[in-house]
């Protein structure tokens, strides 16, 4: 297989790493891995037993091919293709909270532009039991290897809704009786004031200017993690994984 053919067979959704490709097969989100040969027979074998597992093709390759397809050199070795992610329809997480037999919570990002940020907070969101995450169409990451690889598999099991206008959609949440509450360094609220035990999206802006105005005045109320060191600020993927988890534990079963 020359080096051409690899790239067509591995650009439309690719992940690297052994232990990236180890949780997609697990996950079973993989459809192909692309081995290079030398790998450590061990870790041959057990991706071997994996994608067999997942019913996933693997395949040896050179490793310059793989040096050259995917522009690093940093792969270990391993890669995998996997299935191209798709967003879903704006009703997709009231269906899945129906389904659950739980009050929606959803998790709204405003400029959210990194895609490890991206990554990094689906995967908060699917572990900690969201039933979505929202993004606007511009001033946003889009999905992508990097996303599926940051999000360990998570982006394959929760819905990942884009709109074309945020403000409008949480006007349109507010007509369903979700509640918006914004995060934000200034705010005079804290979450365990908050009644979570009522249908609520998370709004969650960029590390640099944060929510735009537009998105701030839309929300019900604001809410700041109270901080005690010298910085000033959080990851915007640490300040949705905590805020997430303080939902979570505070809702009634």
């Amino acid at each position: 297989m020359s080096s051409a053919e690899l790239a067509v067979i591995l650009e439309p959704m690719l992940i690297y790493g052994k232990q990236a490709v180890i949780e997609a097969l697990q996950e079973g989100s993989a459809e192909r891995v692309f081995v290079a040969h030398g790998v450590q027979p061990g870790t041959l074998k057990q991706l071997q037993t994996l994608a067999r597992r997942a019913g996933a093709d693997l395949q040896l390759v050179p490793r310059i091919q793989l040096d050259q397809t995917l522009k690093t050199t940093r792969h270990q070795g391993i890669a995998a293709e996997l299935p191209d992610l798709q967003y879903a329809e704006p009703d997709a997480p009231f269906r899945l909270a129906e389904e659950r037999g739980e009050k929606p919570l959803l998790v709204l990002l405003d400029q959210i532009t990194d895609p490890h940020n991206y990554g990094a907070i689906i995967r908060s969101a699917e572990v900690l039991g969201a039933h979505g995450v929202v993004s606007e169409e511009r001033r946003s990451a889009p999905l992508s290897a990097v996303v599926a690889k940051t999000s360990a598999g998570a982006s394959s099991h929760l819905p990942l809704v884009q709109v074309k206008n945020l403000p409008r959609y949480m006007d349109d949440l507010k007509s369903r009786g979700v509640w918006l509450y914004g995060a934000s360094g200034d705010a005079h609220s804290s979450p365990e004031q908050v009644d979570w035990d009522r249908p609520a999206a998370l709004v969650i802006g960029s590390e640099g200017t944060g929510m735009r105005r537009l998105v701030r005045e839309s929300c019900d109320e604001l809410i700041a993690i109270p901080m005690r060191g010298r910085v000033g600020s959080l990851n915007a993927s640490v300040a949705a994984g905590i805020l997430l988890y303080t939902v979570v534990g505070s809702r009634r079963t």
